[in-house]
């Protein structure tokens, strides 16, 4: 029998909060940013301890969450498997157990979503998905905002998604059933979408597009990610083949709409998935991307802990 508090709320793939709820957080995440753009001291969650459970490396996750509980006046606990008994074979519920009798908050990034799920069914604190092979809701969120920040509502826009159909583009496809957002994907033969990977729940936010141009005309947002994700490395030549085409340019970015705005979940290998010229250039957000995650993920927290907040 799992000691899970019933009242208890997780974070694990994007479509556990509804549409509402994204619009508060959306909107909680400018209010934090404001705060710290203004020097302004927010410590919401004194005393409260967020445990980071690393089993896949990563720079802006980890930065992104350690330097967010604390500015929210929190503290991290970095873990990894080499640390920590989850890399010497102690059952995922056994710590959870322990783990979240101990801290408030508990990250984990890891291989299969069948772990965070299992760890968060035995968990007594919130439990938040920092990246599984198949999901990124942290990303996405900050994506959104992103976007909502410089162009406005996302409801009714169009994303293109060009390359790999892997754990990012299965959460943009999420968010576009949550949102009311469509999302044009174009992957090379072989590496195309499942649906049901993705966990949706019907066809009518997507498009697949066999050629990335069709993808990218008219499209809001133009975004992509490496072309080999992390553990995918023994296949590194066959990708680079097999992507070549795939690669946003800035002919794609001009067929895409006016205003398009580019992202990109980084880190970025240019020359491969994107040129310079479209990361650096104009139409490119991803520093105010990456930056976000920051603000996003302070919202998500606060929210876990507090629920709503009124300011």
């Amino acid at each position: 029998m799992s000691n899970a508090k019933p009242d208890v709320r997780h974070y694990l793939q994007f479509k556990d909060f509804t549409r509402e709820e994204y619009a508060y957080l959306f909107d909680r995440s400018r209010w934090i940013k404001a705060q710290f753009k203004a020097y302004q001291r927010y410590w919401p969650l004194v005393d409260r301890t967020l445990v980071m459970i690393f089993e896949k490396a990563s720079t802006r996750t980890r930065l992104s969450f350690e330097a967010g509980i604390q500015q929210l006046g929190g503290m991290a606990i970095y873990l990894n498997t080499r640390d920590s008994q989850l890399g010497r074979g102690e059952p995922v519920e056994d710590s959870a157990q322990v783990i979240s009798r101990m801290s408030d908050l508990v990250m984990i990034r890891t291989f299969e979503q069948t772990i965070v799920e299992r760890f968060a069914a035995h968990s007594r604190v919130p439990v938040i998905n920092g990246l599984t092979n198949e999901y990124h809701p942290c990303q996405i969120m900050a994506d959104i905002f992103t976007f909502i920040e410089h162009r406005g509502p996302i409801q009714g826009r169009t994303v293109a998604w060009i390359g790999d159909s892997n754990n990012v583009c299965n959460t943009w496809l999420q968010a576009a059933e949550v949102l009311d957002f469509n999302v044009n994907v174009s992957s090379p033969p072989g590496y195309e979408i499942k649906p049901e990977q993705a966990g949706l729940s019907g066809v009518g936010h997507f498009r697949l597009c066999a050629d990335p141009m069709e993808a990218v005309r008219g499209a809001d947002i133009v975004t992509t990610d490496v072309w080999t994700s992390m553990g995918f490395e023994a296949e590194n030549e066959e990708r680079m083949r097999d992507f070549a085409d795939w690669k946003v340019d800035a002919e794609m970015m001009r067929a895409a709409g006016a205003d398009a705005i580019f992202l990109h979940c980084l880190p970025a290998h240019r020359g491969e998935e994107v040129t310079a010229e479209v990361i650096d250039g104009p139409q490119s957000f991803v520093w105010d991307e990456a930056e976000n995650r920051l603000h996003a993920q302070k919202a998500l927290m606060e929210y876990l802990l507090l629920g709503r907040v009124s300011q």
